[in-house]
């Protein structure tokens, strides 16, 4: 049988090969440079749309990295992004690799945390407009928004050196949080002195914040279960109520990112780094240079996850003031999509620790990986994967399949369809809003744009890049979530 060929009606078709409906080749012959293939999980309904920006091109442009292993991969939920794809994924070789600031993103560990409660639907009655209202006045949104947590440097500087367990110590939020939520809400490599005082000072009035753009709050009801077992492992039951809050680091982690490239891109000559895109701007992971950076991410990192946990205490204030002591608000999991780590991965029949670039993708573990917690051993890690606010969102749990080809990482999201600009054309909020309510959505934002710019047919749907998740055998679905309550900046 001849093997498949694209048709798209772009210039893709005569350079991508197709291995089946979920797996499509650049290969390495493509482009001058490229040390291997680059490989895109995405499905006959969704390639089309990336053979039209350069999302493509920038995947073949990790492809040329120094020290690179395995493929350049991108997820389904791929579009272009700063340098790396949105939905791209790189492993690094510790000793010849390099790490990329666009590999991981302006949004140092913007991620998704997922919280259930247990309420059903009818337990809400009428008070979903008034919980709506009580959680937009709780957590501060929008672009610069100031919080209500006041941190001196020294203080940022701990959250920096601590993550999750600083919002602990300050008596936001349990134990077992830290047990669910990846990586223990710490990075080990943080380094607090390798962050400006301009990243501290950005930060200092921003902890607790959702921020702008397609970061949000959401209640959520649980519409549908596939696998009863790990829904109810993971707490987890049809009609359930349950909050996502989608935020990174804030204005902390776009700092040290503009920082970084900075410093990085005049410097790669002296390593010898040629590369064709100066938006990949990168050094030797062994660097003094790549050592900062890694110090410096690491310790953003920490401060979004402090940030999420943060916003779930705030949560919890409103539920409890809601509903009184008896509704106790569980965390399901807490995930990352834009970070640079490294982890131990078999590779050509051995393990060999990597530096895993995860830029606008997630990882996704199988049971038995030594970094999940105890609860999870048995049954893998949650996957959190939002769709927009008019759709749907998914929980799924990791595969040894996406372990073997992709690192242990599958999409983050449904990704953009139209460029802000283009969502915004035309469009007026409270026409928006309306537009929600008849979907049975209450939206609050603090600004316009917070609504018009992240309208549901800005993104892919998600039921397709889920199925093409599904289909290549990275996550299982869990449970499909539905919005009814959103919040915006």
């Amino acid at each position: 049988m001849a093997p498949a060929t694209l048709k798209t009606g772009t210039r893709w078709d005569n350079i991508i090969q197709v291995e089946d409906d979920n797996r499509y080749v650049i290969p390495s012959f493509y482009k001058h440079g490229m040390r291997t293939d680059a490989k895109v999980f995405s499905s006959p309904d969704l390639i089309g749309d990336v053979c039209r920006d350069l999302s493509l091109e920038q995947v073949a442009n990790v492809a040329t990295l120094p020290g690179i292993v395995g493929h350049a991969m991108a997820m389904p939920d791929m579009h272009q992004g700063y340098g790396f794809p949105i939905g791209g994924v790189a492993a690094m070789d510790p000793a010849t690799g390099v790490v990329s600031p666009g590999g991981v993103g302006f949004d140092i560990n913007c991620g998704v945390r997922l919280l259930s409660s247990p309420l059903s639907r009818s337990d809400l009655g009428n008070n979903l407009e008034a919980l709506v209202e009580n959680l937009f006045k709780s957590v501060p949104t929008g672009a610069g928004k100031t919080g209500r947590i006041k941190l001196d440097e020294k203080q940022v500087k701990n959250v920096l050196a601590k993550g999750s367990s600083w919002a602990l110590a300050e008596g936001m939020g349990y134990e077992r949080d830290l047990d669910r939520t990846e990586d223990g809400g710490f990075q080990k490599l943080a380094d607090p002195e390798a962050v400006s005082a301009r990243a501290i000072k950005r930060g200092s009035s921003q902890l607790g914040t959702l921020g702008s753009g397609n970061h949000f709050l959401e209640v959520d009801l649980v519409e549908h279960v596939f696998d009863e077992r790990l829904a109810a492992a993971f707490g987890l039951f049809k009609d359930q109520v349950c909050f996502m809050i989608h935020c990174g680091s804030r204005g902390l982690g776009h700092q040290v990112c503009t920082e970084h490239l900075s410093t990085m891109a005049p410097v790669m000559k002296k390593y010898d780094i040629r590369l064709p895109d100066r938006e990949l701007a990168a050094c030797p992971i062994e660097s003094s240079e790549g050592r900062h950076y890694l110090g410096a991410m690491a310790a953003s990192a920490n401060f979004a996850f402090a940030n999420r946990q943060c916003i779930t205490h705030f949560i919890r204030q409103v539920m409890k003031k809601t509903f009184g002591k008896d509704c106790p608000i569980e965390l399901v999991y807490d995930v990352a999509h834009n970070m640079a780590k490294f982890e131990d991965h078999l590779v050509d029949g051995r393990m060999q620790s990597l530096l895993i670039h995860r830029k606008g993708a997630t990882r996704a573990f199988p049971a038995g990986r030594a970094e999940l917690a105890s609860e999870f051993q048995e049954f893998g890690q949650p996957v959190i994967i939002p769709g927009d606010m008019g759709r749907a969102s998914y929980v799924l749990v990791g595969t040894q399949e996406a372990l073997e080809e992709s690192f242990g990482s599958v999409c983050h999201g449904a990704g953009r369809l139209m460029s802000r600009t283009q969502a915004r054309k035309g469009r007026q909020s409270k026409d928006v809003v309306a537009q929600l309510k008849a979907r049975g959505v209450i939206a609050r934002a603090s600004s316009r744009e917070g609504l018009t710019e992240e309208v549901p047919e800005a993104y892919k749907p998600i039921d397709k890049v889920i199925e093409a998740v599904k289909n290549a055998g990275l996550a299982r679905p869990v449970a499909r979530l539905k919005p009814i309550g959103v919040v915006k900046g």
